[in-house]
């Protein structure tokens, strides 16, 4: 079993993703604030690829993603964004859910979990 951990995007509170054994953690992504739901979904979903190609890995690896939206009225506005996204055939486990987020500003944050290959 390879022990070692992988940080990437390390700054002084968090990581942006960790991998360990095979599995890469991304942390929550949000877009910037003030936009529409649908274009901090896109915000989130450009900032998951962007880290899961720095670790060496794609969307198609994704394991679960956890999708936490400011107000669940908004659901369809984010899944739009998503379907278009997510590659069929590659569709993680994921859970969707109402929260308050860091800001009021922030509408929706996206939390995957994917292997690396």
């Amino acid at each position: 079993m390879n022990s070692d951990i992988t940080r990437f995007g390390t700054g002084p509170r968090m990581s942006e993703a960790v991998a360990y054994n095979g599995i890469l953690w991304v942390a929550g992504q949000v877009g910037n604030p003030g936009d529409s739901v649908a274009e901090q979904t896109r915000q989130c979903l450009a900032e998951v690829d962007r880290i899961l190609s720095e670790a060496g890995t794609d969307k198609t690896r994704i394991l679960s993603a956890q999708i936490w939206l400011a107000d669940i009225g908004t659901f369809a506005e984010m899944n739009a964004v998503w379907d278009s996204w997510v590659p069929q055939g590659h569709t993680p486990a994921r859970a969707t859910g109402e929260a308050k987020l860091a800001t009021p500003d922030y509408l929706v944050e996206v939390i995957v979990t994917a292997a690396l290959k």
